[in-house]
């Protein structure tokens, strides 16, 4: 069993096709196919059914599935390791945001460590937290930017990741900078503003969810289902209020932030990592925040 016909396998188990599986690693089909051939001979078993149009895997292939994405990943750490032994002067880190992080806090941060480092390759993904999660859980990502506590998953063992909070942000009620209400506006006031809210997985949408049903009502959508930039400019549109993170408020001069009451809506920000050794380049780009942002005290 090669280590080549393992990523081969994960490739063909994730396309479910032998040939956009050879253009993702980049062999021809037959080679690749040829491969799989000689895993399955070694192992004594198919991997995969092959019926016409469609391609599933067995359930030696499922057994297998997990320990060939598991070999992949430590093959990968270890030639990143071997690369970075050169003092950082080359070397990749795989960051993970929220949108409203990755707008409000990241950029002056990677300015700054590229300026130090600039053989690093960096490598953002934008994403709400339970995906993060997700990705950091299955070795796809070094580090994340996300909202904690973390929600339970299942695929998940527990221990997996640690979370260092650095943050905790206010969130406020954003609106066109027009529009006549107080600066400081109770939450159950929300009842009456039609509200432009978040798309699914979004934990801004289940905090502002949340806290309308615990004032008593279930609030007014007119429009759902955005992300960070497209919610802001539905607001600053006329469609609508929202609530957001203080800091995504750093120029928008159409819009105007109210401060939430009864209760004030807060939510914390941990920095995330596997609970394995994090690799050199990594290292440094958590020293480098945690220098930015040092850890909250009895969190």
């Amino acid at each position: 069993m090669q280590v080549q016909q393992l990523a081969y396998f994960a490739a063909v188990a994730e396309t479910r096709h032998f040939t956009r599986a050879a253009d993702q690693v980049g062999v021809s089909q037959p080679t690749l196919s040829k491969q799989i051939r000689v895993l399955e001979n070694a192992l004594g078993t198919p991997l995969f059914e092959r019926h016409r149009g469609s391609i599933e895997l067995t359930s030696a292939g499922e057994a297998l599935l997990p320990h060939a994405q598991r070999i992949l990943i430590d093959v990968e750490s270890a030639q990143r390791s071997v690369d970075e032994v050169t003092g950082l002067r080359r070397g990749r880190v795989r960051l993970g945001a929220t949108p409203s992080l990755c707008d409000g806090l990241l950029p002056d941060l990677l300015t700054r460590f590229h300026a130090r480092h600039p053989g690093i390759e960096l490598e953002v993904q934008e994403a709400g937290s339970r995906v993060l999660t997700r990705e950091l859980g299955q070795g796809r990502l070094d580090l994340a930017l996300l909202i904690v506590p973390l929600r339970p998953d299942s695929t998940i063992e527990t221990g997996t990741i640690e979370t260092t909070p650095i943050l905790s942000e206010e969130l406020v009620l954003v609106g066109p900078a027009d529009t006549d209400l107080p600066d400081v506006v109770d939450v159950a006031a929300l009842r009456d503003l039609p509200l432009v809210m978040f798309r699914e997985g979004y934990d801004l949408r289940e905090v502002t969810l949340g806290a309308c049903r615990a004032a008593g009502f279930e609030p007014r959508l007119a429009v759902e289902g955005g992300e960070m930039s497209a919610v802001l400019r539905f607001v600053e549109a006329g469609l609508g209020h929202a609530v957001v993170p203080e800091m995504v408020m750093r120029n928008r001069p159409n819009l105007r932030a109210r401060r939430l009451q009864e209760p004030s809506l807060r939510r914390e920000i941990a920095l995330a990592h596997r609970a394995d050794a994090l690799q050199l380049a990594a290292l440094a780009f958590r020293d480098e925040l945690l220098a930015a942002h040092p850890p909250r005290r009895g969190r």
